[in-house]
């Protein structure tokens, strides 16, 4: 087995953004967009998940499991259309909660939070 690594480590506030441990990439906090609209939220949180995982060689075609938190679960179909168009049919087990989420900028300015799991099977360690 190989070691864990873990990267955009948050010291002030105590956990690692994402890490990579065996075939697997675990990723958190993935946001964007904040105070635009939940679609741009949804598209701003998957352009932060894919930006992470180009610093280890994967795309969102990688990931296998995603838990959607949204302020309003009333939001559910406009993220499922943002999933349709960057997923393309190749969709991730996914899992959605609705949170009060306790964010600079007050209640209106994040809406959406993304947090998944990719597989890496070409990782060699």
């Amino acid at each position: 087995m190989g070691k864990i690594v873990r990267y955009d480590v948050n010291e002030e506030c105590a956990y690692s953004g994402y890490v990579e441990a065996g075939d697997f990439i675990f990723l958190t906090f993935c946001v964007g967009n904040v105070g635009e609209s939940v679609e741009r939220q949804v598209e701003g949180a998957l352009d932060h998940m894919s930006d992470r995982l180009q610093q280890v060689n994967l795309s969102l075609d990688d990931v296998v499991k995603i838990d959607v938190l949204l302020r309003d679960v009333w939001d559910i179909p406009v993220m499922e259309e943002v999933f349709k168009r960057r997923f393309k049919g190749n969709y991730p087990a996914r899992k959605t909660i609705s949170t009060e989420f306790a964010h600079i900028g007050g209640p209106n300015r994040l809406k959406v939070q993304i947090d998944g799991v990719a597989y890496n099977p070409k990782k060699l360690f």
